[in-house]
């Protein structure tokens, strides 16, 4: 028996230190797990059931869109989208090339995406693909194994009038943008109001979305659903638009390029609004192409721009009401008689009248009344010189041009009344009396919106009651303003507008049987005559702009309407598409039987030849 050397073994103080560390260590491992299954066993129970529980976005349709009579003109459509889950399995950045191919999606569009909403929670859904086809759900269903992070969602999708109708004042929706997603008040995939009415009234529209809980196995696989919330839908809009006569100002306007506003004076709802050209806002129901985006950003024509409200441009003749006003208001122009000669003669230069330019001709002696239904240059040369600058500006602003009506739709323009502080700073140099001749008759730096002459018309012909356009039906009543008028200020302007579209005047072809109908034609250049000679190609898309406000009855009108026809060369067109609504209007609400005879005048197309006055 072999005896063991007594070097070969460990101390005895070794043996207990070593004891002690293993006593330690199993006593550490006791607390541990006493930790983890006592005092913690809410927390970490609470973090399990997250990673099987999952949280799916139920969205909320947004309201929907009428007319005043009730007629729908924006309703919802259902509509899946596919989206990306990011809390499940670590490895679906792997995933996107194979998810990309199966639902026919660029790879580089599906990382934009990702991209965009980089500051999202985790949590939250990523959509990659809208308005799925029925091929993609069968791909996403058929391959939700190998892809567990990919799923569908339903969504209510817009869907809008066709061929553009009323596309710019209804406006369209869109993803929102980064920082909205980023502030955590909008989720990623939401639908929120890109321009119009969707913009504008975006709160009013959105509704609340709701989310369904749902039990998920390891492989991301639904397995039972814990809760459903359901969403809660957007409040619907009614609009002060009557669709009858919307529908009769988009055929008036056709494709020419321009604006047609309709309103009611007494109220300030609006009846009617068109701009051209249009576009389709339903394409934007999945997301618009980057093609097809820059297709409508580069149009010469700004297809997405409300002209209604947004274009600026010199009003011509148009403008002469707003002279007569401070001539009439300041009793420099009751009695007032110019002989027009055809030309009007300051500091060395001749201002010529449109119908010696023309036609050759002279007008005679003509009062104000005379001068507005003839649209006579010389009358309102004389009269604005003698009224100044300041008076002008004056009577401009307070007739409601030079800023914005305050009309419920996005990014109105103001326009622009050209002052003499103005010119100070942004030309550095003071005003000359001779610029005064050109604004006289609505020509020179001055720039008004189609609204903005609506109101006009409607506000000097209703004796000076300027309500604020809007479109929402239950808007207040009482916003805007008023300027009173005296009453020979307000007879003698709507005299000479009912002449205008009668015998003689300058839109006789726009004449209304049996309809108190009256307005104001104004022709304005779109580049001055000194460049206009230097052109040596094509001119047609210098030629002049035309306008024509209109108002019926004269007295205290229930319908007022601007035109605007761009590049149309002829004022007389504008008239006519105006009495295209007018005439819409009283067949549908208020004319008695056999008052409006059987078709309005029917427009032609611009020719060029011609400038109209």
């Amino acid at each position: 028996m072999e005896i063991l050397d007594r070097k070969d073994k460990l101390p005895g103080a070794r043996v207990l230190l070593l004891q002690y560390l293993l006593l330690a260590g199993f006593a550490g491992l006791a607390v541990g797990l006493w930790q983890l299954q006592v005092l913690q066993t809410n927390k970490w129970s609470l973090l399990a059931r997250h990673n099987r529980i999952r949280t799916e976005p139920i969205p909320a349709p947004r309201g929907r869109i009428f007319d005043r009579d009730g007629r729908l003109l924006v309703d919802n459509y259902p509509s899946f989208t596919a989206y990306l889950l990011r809390d499940g399995r670590g490895r679906w950045r792997a995933d996107l090339p194979g998810i990309a191919r199966g639902l026919y999606v660029p790879l580089a569009a599906m990382q934009a995406a990702l991209h965009r909403y980089r500051d999202a929670p985790i949590y939250q859904p990523i959509p990659i693909k809208q308005d799925i086809t029925p091929a993609d759900v069968a791909f996403i269903a058929a391959h939700h194994d190998d892809y567990p992070e990919l799923e569908t969602i339903m969504a209510s999708r817009r869907l809008y009038p066709k061929n553009g109708f009323a596309a710019n004042l209804i406006g369209y929706v869109g993803e929102p943008s980064e920082a909205q997603v980023a502030s955590g008040k909008v989720p990623p995939g939401a639908v929120v109001g890109k321009s119009g009415l969707e913009k504008y009234y975006n709160r009013l529209l959105t509704g609340r979305d709701g989310e369904r809980r749902v039990l998920v196995d390891a492989r991301g696989r639904v397995v039972g659903t814990l809760s459903d919330t359901p969403p809660v839908p957007g409040h619907d809009l009614h609009l002060t638009l009557d669709n009858t006569i919307q529908m009769a100002a988009e055929q008036a306007l056709g494709n020419r390029p321009g604006a047609v506003v309709a309103l009611n004076p007494r109220t300030g709802g609006v009846l009617a609004m068109v701009s051209r050209p249009t576009f389709d806002p339903n394409l934007f129901a999945a997301g618009v192409s980057a093609a097809q985006w820059h297709t409508w950003a580069t149009d010469p024509g700004h297809p997405l721009m409300n002209k209604a409200i947004q274009a600026q441009l010199a009003p011509g003749s148009v403008f002469k009401l707003v002279v007569a006003t401070a001539g009439l208001q300041q009793g420099m122009a009751e009695n007032k008689i110019v002989n027009c000669q055809g030309v009007y003669r300051y500091g060395g230069h001749d201002f010529h009248c449109w119908i010696y330019t023309e036609k050759g001709q002279v007008h005679g002696p003509l009062d104000v009344q005379q001068a507005i239904q003839h649209s006579c240059d010389v009358y309102f040369y004389t009269l604005g010189m003698e009224e100044g600058i300041s008076m002008i500006d004056k009577y401009a602003f307070a007739l409601g041009l030079g800023h914005t009506t305050g009309i419920d739709l996005p990014e109105e323009a103001a326009g622009l009344i050209p002052t003499p502080a103005w010119k100070e700073a942004h030309y550095h140099a003071p005003w000359y009396k001779g610029e005064t001749v050109s604004v006289a008759i609505g020509q020179g730096p001055i720039m008004v919106t189609p609204i903005q002459l609506a109101r006009l018309a409607g506000g000097i012909a209703s004796g000076g009651l300027f309500p604020r356009p809007h479109l929402e039906q239950n808007a207040p009543a009482t916003q805007g303003f008023d300027f009173p008028l005296l009453p020979v200020t307000v007879s003698t302007i709507t005299a000479g507008m009912r002449g205008v579209v009668n015998p003689g005047g300058t839109a006789a072809s726009a004449h209304l049987e049996g309809v108190d109908f009256g307005g104001k034609t104004g022709t304005a250049q779109t580049i001055s005559d000194r460049k206009l000679k230097q052109i040596t190609g094509s001119r047609a898309r210098y030629v002049d702009n035309v306008w024509f406000v209109g108002v019926s009855p004269v007295v205290n009108p229930r319908i007022a309407v601007c035109v605007l026809f761009q590049h149309g060369a002829e004022s007389s067109y504008a008239a006519q598409i105006a009495a295209q609504v007018v005439t819409a209007y009283y067949k549908t609400k208020a004319a008695p039987a056999g008052a409006v005879s059987a078709a309005a005048p029917a427009v032609p197309s611009a020719s060029g030849a011609g400038k109209g006055f």
